[in-house]
């Protein structure tokens, strides 16, 4: 496969786990930074059924330079962030419940977990409103800051990383650290990791190994 058709077959993959964990359905999207442009998925393809062959190449601005049909309207969420964040390689966003609801709920979001303390804090985006204007990204753009993670409010959330497999596991493990304190909420006040156990937690769990791992364990649970 050609460099560029392996990156294609890595964000349909993406997309696919994000679907078949529930953190996606018929919406959502996913983005890996290209030369100056961005591959992206079409719009309208089936995020179940994703395949290299719906996934296309933009240009910033959002046109399309090959491949089928149109990316989402969000598209301008990737292009801002591509624009303010060199070291940005890869994007994921979602509309995923469990943060969701905190965010509905005025809940911050909570380290509750080991792999969840990767992206606290967590800033929020005091809006619903979609990113679907060149405006509206420089707003998320803004609360994301050199984060690898945000949320907007009562709409969904934002992960970055260096990698499309960096990019897809933290928005696994924000997921995950979302219900994990959800539930513990409906019976009593979660555990809230210290400064010092997210240090800790930090240097243990945020490398590209157990990224790669946790990536590997999904797209077996996919395939199998």
């Amino acid at each position: 496969m050609t460099d560029t058709h392996s990156l294609k077959a890595q964000l349909a993959l993406c997309l696919r786990m994000l679907e078949n964990y529930g953190i996606i359905d018929y919406n959502g999207h996913a983005s890996i930074r290209h030369g100056d442009g961005m591959l992206i998925n079409n719009g309208s393809a089936q995020r179940s059924r994703l395949t290299a062959d719906d996934i296309c190449l933009t240009d910033l601005d959002g046109q399309v330079t090959e491949g089928p049909g149109k990316p989402p309207l969000e598209f301008h969420l990737h292009a801002g962030i591509y624009k303010a964040r060199p070291d940005v390689g890869a994007i994921c966003h979602a509309h995923p419940k469990w943060s969701t609801y905190l965010t509905m709920t005025g809940h911050d979001y909570l380290p509750v977990f080991a792999q969840g303390t990767l992206v606290h804090p967590v800033p929020l985006l005091d809006t619903p409103d979609s990113i679907n204007s060149p405006e509206m990204s420089a707003r998320l753009c803004e609360t994301l800051g050199e984060r690898p993670a945000a949320l907007m409010k009562s709409h969904g959330a934002v992960t970055v990383g260096a990698t499309i497999q960096e990019a897809f596991v933290l928005l696994n493990y924000l997921e995950e650290n979302a219900e994990r304190q959800y539930r513990a909420l409906l019976i009593g006040t979660p555990y809230v990791f210290s400064d010092d156990e997210i240090a800790a937690a930090a240097k243990k769990l945020y490398n590209p190994g157990l990224f790669q791992r946790t990536w590997d364990h999904h797209a077996a649970k996919l395939e199998g």
